[in-house]
Parts: C-alpha cells; structure tokens; sequence
C-alpha cells in the first residue's frame, strides 16, 4: 500500500525528517508517535501531498506521489491537527461541498454524506451551525470530512482530541470499522489509544525512525520473572548455564525472597525455557514462588526509546 524510501525534509538548516524508510501494508492501521518536534506532522503532509520532501520518495498503491499528487488525493483522507472547517457552515452544507472538492458524482454526493453523517453519530446535528458545536462534535466534523468519499488511505491526527469517554470509544469503533477497507495512518499522544486500536507503531525521535514494530510483537517480552527461596545452593550458577539463557541479574528482598530477571535468547521457546529454570530450582533445593514472562506497556516502550528527559 505504503512504501516510503530514505524520506527527508529539511527547512533551511534544521532537519525535520532524516531518511525515514517504511512500509504500511493493505488495512493496517498503524500508530505514529513521537514527542513535539519529532517530524510526525511533516510525515504526514508529505503523505497526503501537502508538503514535498526534499529527497527521498513515496509510492502508495505502486503509484509515485511526487508525480501523480492529484490521482492519490482523490482516494485519501486527512484529518490535520487543526481542523478544517468553516465554523459560519452548517454540517451538512460544509460536508457536501468537502464532498465536492473530492470529487464525489453529484448523484453520489447525498448518499455519501448521509453515511458519512451516521458513521460519525453526527446526524442529529446535520443542519446545525458549525460554529454553536462543542469542541467533541467539532472534531467529529473534521473526522467526516476525512472519511468522505471512502478514502483507500486515512491519515489522522490526534482523532480523539476534545472527546469524551463515550465518544472517543465510539471513535475507536468507527477507525477499527474503517480499517476493514482503508489503511489507516494514526498520530497520538495518547498511549492507550495505540494500544487499542493499532496493529503497528512508528515511533520518531529527531526526524529519525526509532522504532518499527508490530503491537503483538512490542508486548512480548524475552524476560522471565522468577521469585525462589534463598538457599545455600548455586541456583544463579544452574540458571546461567541454561543455554536458552542471554543474561540474568538477581537481588535478595528484606523478606529474604531471591529475585531473578532472566532475559532469554531471540527465538527461544518459553514453554521449555521456563520448564528448565524450574528443574534448576528444584536441582537448588529451593523453593518456587513466582515464574511468570514480563510484560511490556507501550508507555515503558516508548520510555526506553525516548528516555525520561527527552
């Protein structure tokens, strides 16, 4: 679907993009994160065809952007992060002419706002005035206006932004739906929202892409947590010896309780990883009181990408 190759975008002398290189596959949706100042808005105008890259290239359906811009925009959405509406419109009238300037059939034009309208739960509001809605309905308006037309390719940012609970919950249903026919491109700051509707994440740092990686994959760990009795037998001794073992480090608790974090080899199987460090406690004399895998939230990962202070 997606194929962006050693993309850059500078302005001047600062750098906003470094030679980012990535793939999005047909009906993904995939999160981009990134602190301020990370280079997320300038991906995504460069995606849609607002802004050029200065090297580097992107070719989305085998189709190269740079010089069919206008053919790739008639089957994408773009929802920026300062929305695009005539606040003195009515919903219905501003969606109609959106729908215009995308190039929807006149015929067709009625229809895909009245979907457009349910898909958003906007119907009810469909001859209000732009300007008297909260900020919530606001940004559902901007959200339609995205998704008019069926795009092929959704870019989104920050959706959720000013919603409540309920409706960043109906939003999430709505992006999860639009997933089964549009590739959807997804920037946040909010972790949860990753996590609960995204198949993949691109994390940047500087321009840079720190990060590529699918969610399941993200979550697995390689670290097992093991909790024993204290014994006068060398179990670190067994446990290091496994081969299935990478590195371990241990520490004894006020309690007395033996702590170990045993981060095991790429491709291991964990199922027998875990049967073994259990022979070894055994073979200690010790007792078992824990074995479990360590699990990995998106916050932590993108502490270990980021770090505290960055």
């Amino acid at each position: 679907m997606i194929e962006v190759q050693s993309l850059t975008r500078d302005y001047g002398k600062t750098v906003a993009v470094e030679d980012v290189s990535f793939h999005i596959g047909n009906h993904e949706i995939v999160g981009l994160l990134g602190h301020n100042g990370a280079g997320k808005t300038t991906i995504m105008r460069m995606l849609s065809g607002y802004l050029e890259p200065t090297a580097g290239s992107i070719t989305i359906d085998g189709v190269n952007l740079a010089t069919n811009a206008r053919i790739i925009q008639q089957h994408l959405g773009y929802l920026p992060e300062n929305l695009p509406v005539y606040p003195q419109m009515i919903v219905a009238d501003y969606l109609d002419y959106v729908a215009t300037l995308k190039g929807i059939p006149a015929p067709q034009r009625m229809q895909a706002v009245r979907e457009t309208l349910l898909a958003t739960d906007l119907a009810e509001r469909a001859l209000d005035p732009i300007n008297i809605l909260s900020r919530g309905f606001r940004q559902r308006v901007g959200v339609a206006q995205a998704i008019l037309g069926q795009p092929r390719l959704l870019i989104l940012d920050e959706p959720t932004n000013g919603l409540d609970p309920n409706q960043t919950e109906h939003m999430r249903q709505l992006i999860r739906r639009l997933a089964r026919q549009t590739t959807i491109i997804l920037s946040t700051h909010i972790m949860q929202e990753v996590d609960a509707v995204c198949d993949r994440v691109l994390m940047l740092r500087n321009g840079q892409l720190a990060l590529n990686q699918g969610l399941a994959e993200l979550h697995h760990s390689r670290t097992l947590l093991v909790r024993t009795s204290t014994t006068a037998q060398p179990l670190e001794s067994y446990l290091k010896r496994m081969p299935q073992v990478q590195s371990l480090e241990s520490a004894v608790d006020e309690d007395g309780i033996m702590h170990f974090d045993i981060t095991l080899h790429p491709n291991v199987d964990m199922d027998t990883a875990a049967n073994n460090i259990a022979q070894c406690v055994i073979k200690a004399a010790a007792k078992l009181y824990q074995l479990q895998m360590s699990t990995r939230d998106l916050d932590s990962v993108f502490r270990e990408v980021y770090g505290n202070g960055d």
